[in-house]
């Protein structure tokens, strides 16, 4: 790896501790609540969504996000590309615990990403599922993690927008509102 690549990487690795840190104190996950994630380490690096997966980043995002997720004792949800139906990685406790059907696919780095791969080596039981609905999620470089969060989405601002080149949006979710006029909510839910 080149000194420049490694600065990139390192300027990087800064960023998204940053970004975590903020990203979990305003998402308030709960014990066993699902995270989803979806990255393109091509467009991290500055590349087309698809044209360079990236394992050197997948290397540096999964480890800190591993680290929070074990620490909130929450389940991670890692997406794949449209290759393999953004099918996505997530550990057999979290399958066992939701009640997921499992599917047959193994990610590779051009069917589903290096994101995808590097979960695959590093979760303890790795179960491949179709779909899920998650409790927050983040999305690196426009991957549409949208389909697997649940319903009602509520946009996490960060004074960050951009990890390396790539586009960043993160959510959060809440239960929907039901009821007429004379309906009322918790003020916990931020509904006035």
């Amino acid at each position: 790896m080149d000194k420049l690549f490694a600065d990139k990487l390192a300027e990087i690795a800064k960023v998204w501790d940053d970004v975590l840190n903020d990203f979990f104190i305003k998402a308030n996950l709960r014990p066993r609540q699902i995270l989803v994630v979806g990255c393109s380490t091509s467009e991290v690096i500055g590349q087309q969504i698809g044209q360079g997966s990236n394992l050197e980043v997948a290397e540096v995002l999964l480890p800190p996000l591993l680290e929070r997720v074990y620490q909130q004792g929450i389940f991670l949800a890692v997406q794949g590309c449209e290759h393999i139906n953004r099918a996505l990685v997530v550990e057999e406790a979290c399958v066992d615990h939701y009640g997921l059907e499992a599917v047959t696919v193994l990610p590779a780095l051009h069917a589903g990403g290096a994101m995808t791969v590097q979960a695959w080596k590093t979760f303890s039981t790795p179960v491949m599922v179709e779909r899920i609905q998650a409790h927050a999620g983040i999305d690196i470089g426009d991957t549409f993690i949208g389909m697997h969060l649940r319903p009602v989405a509520i946009p996490i601002r960060l004074n960050v927008k951009e990890l390396g080149e790539a586009h960043l949006t993160l959510a959060s979710t809440r239960p929907r509102l039901i009821g007429g006029p004379r309906a009322m909510y918790e003020e916990r839910l931020g509904v006035k």
